[in-house]
């Protein structure tokens, strides 16, 4: 994990407004389940963020989940833009997110933008896959 680790008080790296403590950090710790898929997508945002490869892991359906997570050390992440989200609400089993990962890579800005699928399973929301610069609909 990378060491600029945001304190409990410090605005939340997913740009939810709410402070790291009440946002991210329980999902990350392992003390709170995400409520939705776009609480978990957030949660993965800032695992990739901080350099956890475990919680990213850890939050990844085990039908898609990777052996192993190496993340790029030079990227930095710097925000979050949640472009819409389709159910994945805390009644649902199923949700997607579209989002924009904006990031700063070898001193060149760019962007993932991603619609990503999540599913319950066992009660806890967990990211299935995702589909890298979605078309709009026809």
């Amino acid at each position: 994990m990378r060491s600029d680790h945001p304190a409990e008080t410090d605005p939340c790296p997913c740009r939810s407004g709410e402070e790291f403590a009440r946002c991210c950090a329980p999902r990350l710790g392992g003390t709170g389940p995400a409520p939705t898929a776009e609480s978990l997508m957030r949660s993965r945002y800032t695992a990739f963020a901080l350099g956890d490869t475990d919680y990213l892991l850890r939050s990844w359906h085990p039908r898609t989940r990777p052996r192993r997570l190496t993340l790029d050390p030079g990227q930095r992440w710097l925000f979050l833009e949640i472009v819409r989200t389709e159910r994945g609400g805390p009644f649902d089993d199923t949700g997607s997110v579209e989002f924009r990962a904006h990031y700063r890579h070898d001193g060149r800005r760019g962007q993932l933008h991603e619609c990503s699928k999540f599913a319950r399973v066992g009660g806890e929301w967990l990211y299935v896959d995702g589909e890298i610069e979605p078309r709009p609909p026809r």
